[in-house]
């Protein structure tokens, strides 16, 4: 199948209120129109360079979707990241959220970001420890920052080849995101618990996930130079 019947399948698939998000890390600019004219309408992107490219590729296209980050964000990265991402899902630090604060004050341009949590506590992973009091302080200090709005929450989960493995993970993230939300923090509104990939949306989305993220179910597997 092709790339909008693979989108059509999922999307029968999924339930209305979770939102279908195109991973597109290697996907060319005619593989992401393709997408867009599909009805994607959420585009994320794991490196800073590559989505430039694509961005300016596909032109006014570009504009008909949100786009995240959801690849690990370079400070050196944040000025030219604010130009294109709409959503900044990675955000793994109080330092990271000062600094994208800094710089999206300085473009007098509010900032969507979701807290990053590393739930199986990889060491090759970005992403805050799964301490509930740690990410909550993490919280309560982004709530501070008048030009960042907190969002949501973004996981992983480790690789694995059995998706049923991952659902202790989900489960603890979907607790510690309802504890967070719970919290009803001034200028946060916590409305996305983002986690579940191709090989994993549908443990996610049974255990809370409101956004999956989805590249080689819809475009096929990647073809790496």
């Amino acid at each position: 199948m092709g790339i909008a019947a693979n989108i059509e399948k999922i999307r029968r698939e999924i339930p209305e209120n979770v939102t279908l998000m195109a991973a597109a890390k290697t996907r060319n600019a005619e593989e992401i129109k393709e997408a867009i004219d599909a009805g994607i309408t959420h585009i994320g992107e794991n490196y800073v360079q590559e989505a430039e490219i694509i961005h300016e590729a596909l032109g006014e296209d570009a504009r008909r979707v949100c786009w995240h980050m959801i690849g690990h964000l370079q400070t050196n990265k944040i000025n030219k990241a604010l130009s294109i991402f709409d959503v900044i899902q990675t955000v793994d630090s109080l330092k990271k959220a000062q600094a994208l604060h800094k710089r999206a004050s300085t473009n007098n341009r509010a900032v969507s970001v979701y807290i990053e949590i590393n739930i199986g506590s990889e060491l090759s992973k970005s992403g805050l420890k799964p301490e509930f009091e740690m990410i909550k302080q993490v919280a309560v200090d982004i709530s501070s920052l008048e030009w960042l709005k907190l969002e949501g929450i973004m996981t992983m989960g480790p690789l694995t080849a059995a998706p049923e493995e991952l659902r202790p993970y989900f489960k603890k993230t979907k607790e510690i995101f309802d504890r967070i939300r719970d919290l009803n923090l001034k200028n946060v509104s916590m409305h996305t618990l983002s986690m579940g990939m191709s090989n994993s949306f549908r443990v996610a989305i049974e255990e809370g996930s409101t956004m999956v993220r989805l590249g080689t179910i819809l475009f096929g597997r990647r073809v790496y130079p």
